[in-house]
């Protein structure tokens, strides 16, 4: 049973998250089973301004914009092989869009505007159809002015359940987010400023889980737990720290993944990737567990207490199968793969990094390569004029989504691409339409070899993805800090 829960909260946790700063297309034949049930699930979803709480009174509400009155939007829950026909209603004073993270819909069902459906008018509805291929924790939001859009609260869980999950005794879902105030509790109108737009993106004052600031989360001595977590933030990287509870992945980005531990007990999540865990809750009764993000070096902050409350409910760990099934994802050929070279530069101290990286890695490197050529002045103007992020040299107008295809590769082939992070910032990048395996960091075979649709590169990395291009059409490949994306750093993939 999905458990959409709100921790408790109190003021003393918003000081110290403050502190921290910081219809009807078919998917190909190829995917479909023969044993998926028709089940036709309908949603209604209506955008629009309203109130949100992020701290219980005397705390006042704020204003925020919602999904059905509530911000992160209603948790949509189905079952695999489930249609899914959502109804979205645009209540607000400007276009918008709703895009499916993660989820292999139809090219028409990708809600990018202009690309591949036109924008939801005010008093307009737009209905989203499409088949729950992939089981798995996936989210939902605007593509169309996203970085104000989804930082004023559009966003919402989409869970899509398997049809043999994994034995729990609850499966609770957390959307962190974030959120930039003023001193007088608002939401800061700075959307969309230059500041955020050439360094790391709007990092909000307030972090939370399900849309309130965070103090206790209760639990059970003996309990286990799945939880899902996503990142709905436009910009904030989270690293929780569950050493203390020895949490086990079994999902990145909605896909299975061989359990295991992560480093350090911590989950590195960029803004819109994914994790599901699995926490054993051993504490003994009135026990707390304290959780700790520590992403940003020297903001460290709590970001919940885990409180064991009652009587156990097992005195060991339980023996159960931690293992996902697969989904029916097609595994690229690497020997007959073709490769693509892409290189993102731009944003504060870029040429100073895509300079360096050129000087060490050689000539005729992506670094070097983009350091030599003549468009370096061309982005430096740009930069000047406003635009900041670059892919290969080209920033997109993320006004239009107008651009033409950064590459074309060829349909139902695999296919490698090379991605080098010429910036100071990191970049989550997103591919639409698609799930990738990340099969190496900075020549090192990647340990996991993870499936994802959005993975974090850092500052003067180059990770390699692999997939096959099985879904037609043209899909948005983009960095998921909303800044960055609205200021250049988004192209589009053509699979033909």
């Amino acid at each position: 049973m999905s458990r959409f829960y709100s921790p408790a909260l109190t003021r003393r946790a918003f000081l110290t998250s403050a502190a921290a700063g910081a219809v009807g297309a078919m998917l190909p034949l190829s995917r479909q089973s023969p044993a998926i049930a028709a089940a036709v699930r309908e949603i209604r979803l209506r955008a629009a301004p309203g109130r949100a709480r992020l701290l219980p009174e005397p705390s006042g509400e704020i204003s925020a914009w919602c999904y059905n009155g509530t911000a992160p939007g209603p948790e949509i829950r189905v079952r695999q092989g489930d249609r899914l026909r959502v109804e979205v209603e645009n209540g607000l004073a400007e276009e918008t869009t709703v895009h499916w993270h993660g989820v292999r819909v139809p090219h028409t069902m990708d809600g990018v505007p202009h690309l591949t459906q036109k924008p939801i008018g005010t008093g307009e509805r737009f209905v989203y159809e499409f088949d729950a291929v992939d089981a798995g924790t996936f989210w939902y939001h605007p593509h169309q002015r996203s970085f104000e859009q989804v930082g004023r609260g559009l966003y919402g869980p989409l869970i899509i359940e398997e049809r043999e999950p994994v034995r729990v005794d609850r499966d609770v879902t957390w959307v962190l987010g974030d959120w930039r105030l003023t001193k007088s509790g608002a939401v800061s109108e700075d959307f969309g400023n230059m500041h955020d737009i050439h360094h790391n993106g709007r990092v909000g004052n307030a972090v939370t889980i399900n849309g309130r600031v965070p103090d206790t989360f209760s639990v059970s001595p003996g309990e286990r737990i799945r939880l899902r977590l996503i990142n709905g933030a436009n910009a904030r990287i989270f690293s929780p720290d569950f050493t203390g509870l020895q949490p086990v992945v079994i999902a990145l980005d909605g896909q299975p993944v061989a359990p295991h531990v992560p480093d350090g007990g911590r989950v590195v999540l960029g803004p819109a990737m994914r994790a599901d865990l699995i926490l054993d809750m051993t504490g003994k009764p009135g026990s707390r567990v304290s959780i700790f993000d520590r992403f940003y070096e020297g903001l460290e902050y709590r970001l919940v207490d885990f409180v064991h409350a009652g009587s156990p409910l097992r005195e060991r760990v339980p023996d159960w199968p931690l293992v996902l099934p697969a989904n029916p994802l097609p595994e690229p050929d690497l020997e007959t793969a073709s490769r693509n070279e892409v290189v993102f530069n731009g944003g504060m101290m870029g040429e100073m990094v895509a300079q360096d990286m050129g000087e060490s890695m050689g000539a005729g490197a992506p670094g070097g390569t983009v350091r030599d050529m003549k468009s370096m002045t061309g982005m430096m103007q740009a930069m000047n004029s406003g635009t900041a992020w670059f892919i290969n040299g080209i920033a997109a107008d993320e006004a239009s989504h107008d651009m033409k295809p950064a590459m074309t590769l060829a349909w139902n082939k695999s296919h490698v691409i090379a991605m080098t992070n010429a910036t100071a910032w990191h970049h989550p990048i997103h591919l639409h339409g698609h799930s990738f395996r990340v099969i190496s960091r900075n020549g090192q075979p990647n340990r996991h070899r993870e499936w994802q649709d959005t993975v974090l590169v850092s500052p003067r990395e180059k990770v390699e993805i692999a997939f096959v291009a099985d879904n037609p059409g043209d899909w948005m490949f983009h960095c998921h800090v909303l800044e960055h994306q609205a200021g250049g750093m988004m192209a589009v993939v053509r699979i033909a």
